[in-house]
Protein backbone atom coordinates (compact mmCIF):
# COMPACT_ATOMS: atom_id res chain seq x y z
CA UNK A 1 0.00 0.00 0.00
CA UNK A 2 1.19 3.56 -0.72
CA UNK A 3 0.49 6.97 0.89
CA UNK A 4 -0.73 9.54 -1.13
CA UNK A 5 1.06 12.68 -1.40
CA UNK A 6 3.48 14.30 -4.19
CA UNK A 7 6.82 12.92 -3.32
CA UNK A 8 5.03 9.28 -4.71
CA UNK A 9 3.54 6.68 -2.11
CA UNK A 10 6.03 3.90 -0.15
CA UNK A 11 5.97 0.78 -0.04
CA UNK A 12 4.05 -1.13 2.13
CA UNK A 13 3.85 -5.26 2.93
CA UNK A 14 0.64 -7.30 4.61
CA UNK A 15 1.57 -9.22 7.20
CA UNK A 16 -1.24 -10.43 9.04
CA UNK A 17 -1.96 -11.71 12.39
CA UNK A 18 -3.58 -11.89 15.90
CA UNK A 19 -7.21 -12.81 16.43
CA UNK A 20 -8.66 -13.10 19.39
CA UNK A 21 -9.98 -15.80 21.84
CA UNK A 22 -12.98 -13.98 22.93
CA UNK A 23 -16.77 -14.40 23.81
CA UNK A 24 -18.71 -17.05 22.10
CA UNK A 25 -21.70 -16.20 19.88
CA UNK A 26 -25.03 -15.16 21.51
CA UNK A 27 -27.92 -18.22 20.93
CA UNK A 28 -31.66 -18.07 21.81
CA UNK A 29 -33.51 -15.17 23.24
CA UNK A 30 -31.08 -14.07 25.88
CA UNK A 31 -30.24 -10.26 27.38
CA UNK A 32 -28.14 -9.63 24.91
CA UNK A 33 -31.18 -9.45 22.58
CA UNK A 34 -32.66 -6.22 24.86
CA UNK A 35 -29.48 -4.90 26.56
CA UNK A 36 -28.23 -1.95 26.01
CA UNK A 37 -30.60 -0.47 24.13
CA UNK A 38 -29.82 1.97 21.70
CA UNK A 39 -30.07 4.67 23.56
CA UNK A 40 -27.68 3.32 25.93
CA UNK A 41 -25.63 2.42 23.29
CA UNK A 42 -25.81 5.97 21.84
CA UNK A 43 -24.83 7.21 25.01
CA UNK A 44 -21.67 4.85 25.12
CA UNK A 45 -20.64 6.36 21.18
CA UNK A 46 -20.67 9.82 22.72
CA UNK A 47 -18.35 8.53 25.74
CA UNK A 48 -15.59 7.01 23.83
CA UNK A 49 -15.95 9.81 20.80
CA UNK A 50 -13.49 12.51 21.19
CA UNK A 51 -15.02 15.83 21.07
CA UNK A 52 -14.58 17.36 17.65
CA UNK A 53 -13.28 14.24 16.63
CA UNK A 54 -11.72 13.80 13.22
CA UNK A 55 -11.04 10.19 12.05
CA UNK A 56 -7.12 10.88 10.88
CA UNK A 57 -5.91 13.51 13.13
CA UNK A 58 -7.84 13.12 16.30
CA UNK A 59 -5.54 11.78 18.75
CA UNK A 60 -5.92 12.36 22.88
CA UNK A 61 -5.32 8.66 23.57
CA UNK A 62 -0.89 9.93 22.29
CA UNK A 63 -0.52 7.65 19.65
CA UNK A 64 2.14 7.58 17.22
CA UNK A 65 1.17 9.36 14.39
CA UNK A 66 1.58 5.94 11.72
CA UNK A 67 -1.23 4.62 13.72
CA UNK A 68 -3.98 7.34 13.15
CA UNK A 69 -6.30 6.37 10.11
CA UNK A 70 -5.36 7.34 6.78
CA UNK A 71 -6.32 6.77 3.28
CA UNK A 72 -3.69 5.14 1.25
CA UNK A 73 -3.54 3.21 -2.06
CA UNK A 74 -4.13 -0.72 -2.52
CA UNK A 75 -1.99 -3.20 -4.60
CA UNK A 76 -4.03 -3.69 -7.79
CA UNK A 77 -5.85 -7.20 -7.34
CA UNK A 78 -6.96 -6.56 -3.95
CA UNK A 79 -10.53 -7.18 -3.23
CA UNK A 80 -12.94 -4.13 -2.06
CA UNK A 81 -14.18 -5.22 1.07
CA UNK A 82 -11.78 -7.52 2.14
CA UNK A 83 -9.44 -6.91 5.41
CA UNK A 84 -5.78 -7.22 5.57
CA UNK A 85 -3.95 -7.01 8.83
CA UNK A 86 -0.15 -6.62 8.55
CA UNK A 87 1.33 -7.57 12.14
CA UNK A 88 4.97 -6.53 11.86
CA UNK A 89 3.83 -2.89 10.95
CA UNK A 90 0.62 -3.24 13.19
CA UNK A 91 -1.68 -1.93 10.52
CA UNK A 92 -5.32 -2.62 9.51
CA UNK A 93 -6.88 -2.43 6.21
CA UNK A 94 -9.83 -2.48 4.83
CA UNK A 95 -9.50 -2.30 0.85
CA UNK A 96 -12.22 0.08 -0.85
CA UNK A 97 -13.71 0.20 -4.20
CA UNK A 98 -11.19 2.41 -6.90
CA UNK A 99 -7.55 0.80 -5.69
CA UNK A 100 -7.52 2.39 -1.93
CA UNK A 101 -8.20 1.57 1.36
CA UNK A 102 -8.27 2.96 4.59
CA UNK A 103 -5.50 1.89 7.22
CA UNK A 104 -5.94 1.57 10.86
CA UNK A 105 -2.93 0.60 14.01
CA UNK A 106 -3.51 -2.38 15.46
CA UNK A 107 -2.60 -4.18 18.44
CA UNK A 108 -1.95 -7.67 18.20
CA UNK A 109 -1.55 -10.73 20.06
CA UNK A 110 1.48 -11.49 22.95
CA UNK A 111 3.75 -14.49 22.33
CA UNK A 112 2.33 -17.46 20.73
CA UNK A 113 -1.60 -16.37 20.97
CA UNK A 114 -1.79 -16.07 17.20
CA UNK A 115 -3.54 -17.53 14.13
CA UNK A 116 -2.82 -16.73 10.90
CA UNK A 117 -5.08 -17.50 8.11
CA UNK A 118 -8.22 -16.60 5.52
CA UNK A 119 -11.48 -15.76 7.80
CA UNK A 120 -14.64 -14.82 6.94
CA UNK A 121 -16.73 -12.69 8.53
CA UNK A 122 -20.43 -13.40 9.54
CA UNK A 123 -21.35 -11.38 12.82
CA UNK A 124 -20.98 -8.12 13.70
CA UNK A 125 -21.83 -6.51 16.91
CA UNK A 126 -22.47 -2.96 18.77
CA UNK A 127 -21.30 -2.78 22.07
CA UNK A 128 -21.36 -6.73 22.17
CA UNK A 129 -20.92 -8.45 25.77
CA UNK A 130 -17.96 -10.73 26.03
CA UNK A 131 -17.11 -14.28 28.03
CA UNK A 132 -13.64 -15.28 27.89
CA UNK A 133 -12.62 -18.72 26.34
CA UNK A 134 -12.39 -21.98 28.47
CA UNK A 135 -8.34 -22.30 27.32
CA UNK A 136 -8.44 -18.42 28.17
CA UNK A 137 -9.47 -19.26 31.95
CA UNK A 138 -7.45 -22.30 32.47
CA UNK A 139 -4.05 -19.84 30.71
CA UNK A 140 -4.85 -17.05 33.22
CA UNK A 141 -7.11 -17.67 35.78
CA UNK A 142 -5.92 -14.77 37.34
CA UNK A 143 -7.27 -12.48 34.90
CA UNK A 144 -10.36 -14.48 33.50
CA UNK A 145 -11.59 -16.48 36.10
CA UNK A 146 -14.18 -14.10 37.87
CA UNK A 147 -15.73 -13.31 34.23
CA UNK A 148 -16.63 -16.69 33.41
CA UNK A 149 -20.11 -16.18 33.26
CA UNK A 150 -19.55 -13.28 30.87
CA UNK A 151 -19.37 -9.41 31.03
CA UNK A 152 -21.83 -7.01 30.31
CA UNK A 153 -21.11 -4.79 27.25
CA UNK A 154 -19.71 -0.83 28.36
CA UNK A 155 -16.81 0.78 28.06
CA UNK A 156 -14.39 -1.30 29.99
CA UNK A 157 -15.99 -4.44 28.69
CA UNK A 158 -13.11 -6.22 26.83
CA UNK A 159 -14.75 -6.19 23.45
CA UNK A 160 -15.12 -2.55 23.63
CA UNK A 161 -17.79 -1.10 21.11
CA UNK A 162 -17.63 -3.01 18.39
CA UNK A 163 -16.56 -6.53 17.30
CA UNK A 164 -16.28 -8.26 13.76
CA UNK A 165 -16.17 -12.13 14.41
CA UNK A 166 -14.42 -14.57 12.47
CA UNK A 167 -15.79 -17.52 11.25
CA UNK A 168 -14.45 -20.58 8.77
CA UNK A 169 -17.19 -21.41 7.40
CA UNK A 170 -20.00 -21.99 9.66
CA UNK A 171 -17.52 -22.27 12.64
CA UNK A 172 -17.04 -19.80 14.87
CA UNK A 173 -13.23 -19.60 15.70
CA UNK A 174 -13.49 -16.99 18.54
CA UNK A 175 -11.22 -14.71 16.68
CA UNK A 176 -12.58 -11.25 16.96
CA UNK A 177 -11.71 -7.66 15.70
CA UNK A 178 -12.93 -5.32 18.53
CA UNK A 179 -12.62 -2.03 20.13
CA UNK A 180 -10.36 -1.88 22.94
CA UNK A 181 -10.79 0.01 26.39
CA UNK A 182 -7.03 0.00 26.34
CA UNK A 183 -5.87 2.41 23.55
CA UNK A 184 -2.39 2.63 24.30
CA UNK A 185 -1.98 -0.95 23.62
CA UNK A 186 -1.84 0.00 19.87
CA UNK A 187 0.86 -0.82 18.20
CA UNK A 188 2.14 -3.06 20.63
CA UNK A 189 1.37 -6.97 21.50
CA UNK A 190 -1.03 -7.32 24.23
CA UNK A 191 -4.02 -9.12 23.51
CA UNK A 192 -5.23 -12.57 24.13
CA UNK A 193 -5.38 -13.09 20.82
CA UNK A 194 -7.40 -10.23 19.12
CA UNK A 195 -6.70 -7.91 17.14
CA UNK A 196 -7.67 -4.53 19.20
CA UNK A 197 -8.34 -1.10 17.75
CA UNK A 198 -9.37 2.06 19.14
CA UNK A 199 -12.99 2.49 19.91
CA UNK A 200 -13.38 5.76 18.05
CA UNK A 201 -11.51 4.12 15.30
CA UNK A 202 -13.39 0.80 15.11
CA UNK A 203 -16.80 2.89 15.20
CA UNK A 204 -15.74 4.21 11.82
CA UNK A 205 -15.07 1.23 10.68
CA UNK A 206 -18.13 -1.10 11.70
CA UNK A 207 -20.89 0.57 8.83
CA UNK A 208 -18.39 0.02 6.00
CA UNK A 209 -17.47 -3.80 6.75
CA UNK A 210 -20.32 -6.22 5.03
CA UNK A 211 -21.31 -9.70 6.65
CA UNK A 212 -19.43 -12.29 4.20
CA UNK A 213 -16.39 -10.31 4.07
CA UNK A 214 -13.36 -12.24 4.06
CA UNK A 215 -10.29 -11.64 6.73
CA UNK A 216 -6.87 -12.20 6.12
CA UNK A 217 -4.96 -13.10 8.87
CA UNK A 218 -1.18 -13.27 7.18
CA UNK A 219 1.65 -15.13 8.93
CA UNK A 220 4.13 -13.37 9.97
CA UNK A 221 6.79 -14.95 7.50
CA UNK A 222 5.02 -13.69 4.88
CA UNK A 223 3.50 -10.80 3.04
CA UNK A 224 1.74 -9.30 -0.10
CA UNK A 225 3.82 -6.67 -1.78
CA UNK A 226 2.00 -3.63 -2.73
CA UNK A 227 2.27 -2.61 -6.49
CA UNK A 228 5.27 -0.23 -6.59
Amino acid sequence: MKRHDKKGLSRRHFVMTAAALFSPPVSGPLLADTFPGEGQKMAWDAQVTPPSFNLETTNPWGLHQRFLPQRVEARSGLVPGDIHVDAIARYLYHVEEGGTAMRYGVAIARGKLYEPGTYTIRRKVRWPHWTPTRAMIERDPELYEDFADGMEPGPTNPLGSRALYLFVGSRDTYLRIHGSPHPRSIGGRASSGCVRMVMAHINALYPKVEIGVTAHLHPPDGYVTPRS
